[in-house]
């Protein structure tokens, strides 16, 4: 049996080099972290100049009524520092010693209005955010359960809600101080009693539709108890329609304050400042409904701008 030799070949195998691998000199980029809500929430909201002034005006207000003690010129309700020579002088006026200057004028009682404007947004944004804060939650909470139960629950509150919304708010309100009388904690009370149905009928609507969405049957399957579900996970989406009604109440006590029926004359408040000129216009010295009449729109514009900026950008539908 011949034995068969395979040629072997002379020539030695190359092996192609394999260039080598080119490494980038130089620092190497990392991504930038992800942007968290409330970074996007203040960067969207400082893009907005309307929203900013509006901040503005509020932070100058909130800033004058926490600051009133110490900012005011003079203390418009101590009585024992007033002068009644000094009343109804124009702006620009200084007092009979010459020692203090009036910018803004003073009112029939002599009352520095710089001063009393001070004094009056302290109880004015005092008695207007703790009504709006008691109502929001009473609403709120309200509204949510409506929604999220449904059947005859849904139809009590609702008609509940009904009734009360079928009167005029400042109507209510009037009967409501008439029988409590005057006094700024009857004032919130009354102011509650009044709002609560605004944010309990905005809640359901909004609840009506964040509970047909997945997460809520995601944390029913997960067997969340109701309250988790309703305050933990369906009232942050239903809040941007809520903001935009809280800039009401100021509104509303200084309108009850105008008519008489608010805060007493110890604690005025803006309203009340412009009821004490109203009488005044017609001879010349507008300047004491006038000014006090400035601030409150001012507060009311700051308050109202920022809410709807906030409610714009805390709406889902609105986000990128």
């Amino acid at each position: 049996m011949n034995d068969t030799t395979l040629p072997v070949s002379t020539h030695a195998v190359q092996i192609p080099e394999v260039a080598p691998a080119i490494v980038a000199e130089g620092p190497v980029l990392a991504l930038p972290p992800p942007e968290t809500p409330w970074q996007r929430l203040r960067r969207e909201f400082m893009a907005n100049k309307l929203a900013m002034f509006g901040l503005v005006l509020l932070t100058l207000a909130v800033f004058a009524a926490v600051f009133a003690p110490w900012i005011s010129p003079q203390n418009p309700y101590d009585i024992g520092k007033l002068d009644i020579f000094d009343s109804k002088l124009p702006p620009g006026s200084q007092d009979a010693a010459g020692t203090m200057t009036y910018w803004l004028g003073t009112d029939g009682q002599a009352r520095d209005l710089l001063s009393a404007i001070f004094y009056g947004l302290r109880t004015s944004l005092m008695v207007g955010g703790i009504s709006v804060a008691a109502a929001l939650a009473i609403g709120s909470v309200v509204g949510l359960a409506a929604a999220y139960f449904g059947g005859w629950i849904d139809a009590l509150l609702m008609r509940v809600v009904d009734i009360q919304l079928s009167f005029p708010a400042i109507l209510v309100a009037l009967i409501l101080l008439a029988i409590l009388g005057k006094g700024v904690d009857k004032v919130i009370i009354a102011l509650i009693i009044v709002q609560w149905a605004y944010f309990a009928r905005a809640a359901r609507g909004a609840a009506l539709v964040e509970r047909a969405k997945e997460y809520v049957e995601a944390a029913q399957c997960m067997s969340l108890g109701w309250p988790r579900v309703l305050l933990r996970h369906m009232l942050p989406n239903c809040m941007p329609p809520l903001i935009v009604i809280a800039a009401h109440a100021i509104a509303l006590e200084s309108t009850l304050s105008f008519l008489g029926v608010g805060v007493p004359v110890t604690e005025p408040s803006l309203g009340m400042l412009i009821a004490n000129g109203f009488e005044f216009l017609l001879s010349g010295n507008y300047w004491i409904s006038f000014f006090p009449g400035i601030a409150l729109a001012l507060s009311i514009v700051g308050i109202n701008l920022v809410g709807d900026h906030l409610r714009d950008i805390l709406n889902p539908h609105n986000s990128k």
